[in-house]
């Protein structure tokens, strides 16, 4: 079981900043192909620049089944 800090903004605003040790898929990539990135196995810690993308991420991969968190900055 891993742990994955997820930058969700896009590929611009995570090179201006991000967390270290995150990875950056853009929000609308990862909502498109959750599946292709994420395992159920996998614990995720998701954040964007307001928060708000992050909330709406980890609902909704919360409710599919995935050990979802988002990080408030």
């Amino acid at each position: 079981m891993s742990k994955i800090i997820i930058d969700i903004q896009d590929r611009n605003e995570y090179n201006l900043w991000h967390y270290p040790g995150s990875i950056n898929i853009p929000y609308d990539e990862l909502m498109n192909n959750y599946r292709n990135y994420l395992n159920k196995n996998d614990t995720y810690y998701f954040y964007c620049k307001s928060g708000r993308l992050a909330k709406r991420v980890t609902s909704v991969l919360s409710y599919l089944g995935y050990d979802a968190n988002y990080i408030e900055k």
